[in-house]
């Protein structure tokens, strides 16, 4: 029997003693998701020649180039910061070129070079140099902690004041002006903010410990009812101290390095060496951490242990920043969060890259400080504070809007 409509035209019949052959169909909506299942059973280049396989090959590249971009921030923040600590260690009242501040670094390295005289030589060594260090070493301190708590808690809005750190420290040194104490003289204050600093941290961690387990919610929420009880005793101190006390806490809680000198400087150097690099070990273990708590154990995290060890760090690392400079805020919030929105939230670049970050910020911001008003100097913390804020807001606007908006 003939048949007038055997086939449709094109159509790819099987006539008699032809090889059977696929037919060719139209292309279904999930095509990509099904040359996406066929590149997964056959390794890269085999297969039919198509424009698919042909596109999954540079996949490799596309990992590689979060790598070379965190390299390249990596050497741009290093040299960023090197040229702004030689600008800041020649601008001010007594003016040195950046060529007159290496000319004394390597005649003091004997390496070459030229003294400055007498005065020269002490304005840089003596006054500017420890205040640059000191800005490299408490930017570098806050920068790195806020880093470890944003990837503690989970959250890039998340900073070390969260868990009282920077409120309890106040409370130790606002108690040691306002009582008149001078047990450890011109070191009494930083020593009694550090100390406090830290055991506010493990006061916040044992309260919000349960059952062997520390949850995130219950760890933000005691931090924020430590941080309240903290600034009532701060009210109480200022309420009893007199007029001279008052002006010294209000100095020393807007934050400033005007005091900075070397003994300050070795003062905080051990916590801040320890703390910047213990940090960097924990860089896989905060990663997979960013998977979820399940995730993280089913992958051999002790989550626990990791939590105790970090919040540590942080208080280690904020307790002594905070000691010798004051209350400094935005540091630790801003730096890590650009750095992820630059280079992607990899902790083996963003812990050392938000130190290094944090430093240039705080070099820079307190060149502006002692600069913008001169011959007066605006107290470091109103400047970060003045800047961050907005900049904070916009942050905060910008992940609600990429969430679908305000709940």
């Amino acid at each position: 029997m003939t048949s007038s409509a055997r086939l449709p035209p094109g159509g790819g019949g099987i006539g008699v003693g032809d090889e059977p052959a696929e037919p060719e169909e139209p292309e279904p909506l999930d095509a990509p998701r099904a040359a996406d299942a066929a590149l997964v059973k056959r390794p890269i280049g085999a297969g039919p020649t198509g424009r698919r396989p042909a596109a999954a090959v540079p996949r490799p590249a596309a990992r590689a180039v979060p790598r070379s971009r965190a390299a390249v921030l990596t050497v741009a923040l290093a040299v960023a910061l090197l040229a702004a600590a030689v600008l800041a260690a020649g601008v001010g009242a007594y003016h040195l070129s950046p060529g007159d501040v290496l000319s004394s670094a390597a005649h003091r390295l004997r390496l070459g070079g030229d003294g400055l005289g007498r005065v020269g030589e002490s304005v840089l060594w003596n006054v500017r140099l420890p205040r640059v260090v000191l800005a490299l070493l408490v930017g570098a301190s806050l920068g790195c902690a806020g880093a470890l708590m944003q990837g503690v808690f989970g959250n890039p809005l998340a900073e070390p004041g969260v868990i009282g750190i920077s409120m309890g420290a106040a409370v130790g040194a606002v108690a040691a002006i306002a009582l008149g104490i001078d047990v450890f003289g011109n070191w009494t204050v930083s020593a009694f903010a550090f100390v406090s600093g830290l055991a506010t941290v493990l006061l916040v961690y044992a309260l919000s410990r349960s059952g062997g387990r520390t949850e995130v919610v219950t760890l933000i929420l005691t931090g924020i009812a430590v941080n309240a009880f903290a600034g009532a005793l701060i009210g109480l101190f200022i309420f009893f101290a007199d007029n001279a006390q008052v002006t010294q806490i209000t100095f020393w809680q807007l934050g400033s390095l005007s005091q900075a000198t070397w003994p300050k400087v070795l003062a905080v150097l051990p916590c801040a060496a320890v703390g910047l690099a213990v940090a960097p070990l924990y860089a896989r273990k905060l990663d997979l951490l960013a998977l979820g708590e399940r995730p993280a154990r089913h992958l051999g995290v002790d989550v626990e242990r990791l939590r105790i060890a970090l919040v540590l760090v942080v208080a280690l690392l904020t307790a002594a920043a905070v000691a010798v400079a004051g209350v400094i805020t935005f540091v630790g919030l801003l730096v890590p969060h650009l750095l992820r929105m630059a280079a992607g939230p990899g902790h083996r670049f963003l812990i050392p890259g938000s130190a290094l970050g944090g430093a240039l910020v705080l070099v820079v911001a307190d060149l502006a400080a002692r600069t913008v008003a001169e011959p007066a100097e605006l107290p470091l913390g109103v400047l970060t504070a003045l800047v961050g804020s907005p900049f904070f807001f916009w942050l905060l606007r910008r992940t609600r809007r990429r969430q679908g908006g305000w709940a």
